[in-house]
């Protein structure tokens, strides 16, 4: 397959043009756009012909496709890839879309819970976009203070987190065969030396960082503990490594006649209640910075449905990911509008989180 710049070099001004004329078609209507139609709304004076020796090039690019015989042309899912890197400007959050978003989210100017915060976050986002709202935010977002292992029998200990606020969390978590009493204390002082006074994902970073020297520093029934607590802290040890928050998901079904692809849609809905996928895209924004867009067949969640996420990351005050913000929808999203909607509310959460 062909990067996007090998792909824009393949094509000179009258192939671009018909190119975008058939994703703006696609993205605004979501139909098929001829060779006849196309002709009149050139800039150029084209017979239809020859827009159809052009298209047939696109197509051998596997930029369009015809859905039905004598059809007009549709983008593929990597059409619509080379369209968002090469062609699309996104600019700026209009000022009436800005006031919404703070309005939604700041409503009444009162002190919110986190889980609010991300709620309304989210439902704002499915109401803006007529998509699906997401949030997908660590399940501990505060400072590691302390960690403790103690045996209740011989296979089962009690590992006890205390955090910087206080609280106190216990988790019941399983001992390999003929753990000792030193090895307990040995993977606890390990996980204190390196994970006191830091955020959840900065400490198992950290730690992660050290697993060539862990090998050489414990032995190794002490290492599978220090994993074993690296789980508990991200909460996988139940299954449930983050908090997701979906809302609007009946947008999705809207207007979708055909059976199949409700049933697709229904299969993603399942995808998204499991979230190890979406944790994995959440682990993708952490390497760079800004919004990144995942379409269709691109991402194995979104293979079935045919839909795409449009998603960032926001921050800690240690500038440290915590989380992710997106809007799921069909692969006809208006991405240009979209883009800077989920970039803006992403800094905005960041910055209502600061002030606690």
């Amino acid at each position: 397959m062909l990067s996007s710049n090998e792909i824009n070099s393949e094509l000179d001004e009258r192939s671009r043009d018909i190119f975008r004329l058939i994703v703006d078609s696609y993205l605004q209507e979501g139909e098929p756009l001829g060779s006849r139609t196309l002709s009149k709304k050139l800039p150029m004076s084209l017979s239809p012909a020859s827009v159809r020796n052009v298209m047939s090039d696109l197509e051998a690019l596997g930029l369009i496709y015809s859905p039905h015989v004598s059809a007009g042309r549709l983008p593929t899912e990597q059409g619509l890839r080379f369209f968002v890197d090469a062609f699309m400007d996104t600019g700026e959050v209009s000022d009436n879309e800005r006031e919404l978003i703070e309005s939604q989210i700041q409503r009444d100017n009162a002190p919110k819970s986190v889980e609010k915060l991300l709620t309304d976050a989210s439902q704002m986002l499915s109401g803006l976009s007529r998509g699906a709202g997401l949030v997908l935010t660590s399940k501990r977002e505060g400072i590691l203070k302390h960690i403790e292992f103690i045996r209740l029998e011989e296979k089962k200990a009690l590992a006890v987190l205390v955090w910087e606020s206080g609280e106190v969390e216990n988790r019941v978590i399983d001992l390999p065969a003929g753990t000792t009493a030193s090895q307990l204390s040995q993977a606890a002082n390990y996980l204190n030396h390196y994970g006191r006074d830091r955020s959840l994902n900065e400490a198992r970073r950290v730690i992660e960082e050290r697993q060539t020297a862990l090998k050489s520093e414990v032995d190794a029934v002490s290492a599978d503990l220090i994993a074993r607590g690296l789980a508990v802290w991200s909460g996988s040890e139940e299954g449930q490594p983050a908090q997701l928050i979906v809302r609007g998901r009946s947008n999705l079904l809207e207007d979708v006649q055909d059976k199949e692809q409700i049933e697709r849609l229904k299969l993603l809905f399942d995808e998204l209640e499991r979230k190890d996928e979406i944790i994995r895209m959440l682990d993708l924004t952490e390497t760079g910075s800004g919004v990144k867009i995942f379409i269709g067949s691109e991402n194995r969640l979104f293979s079935l449905s045919g839909s795409s996420l449009v998603v960032a990351p926001y921050r800690d005050s240690s500038r440290n990911v915590v989380g992710a913000i997106g809007i799921i929808g069909p692969t006809r999203l208006n991405y240009a509008r979209i883009v800077p909607v989920v970039d803006y509310t992403a800094q905005l959460i960041g910055k209502l989180m600061e002030r606690g």
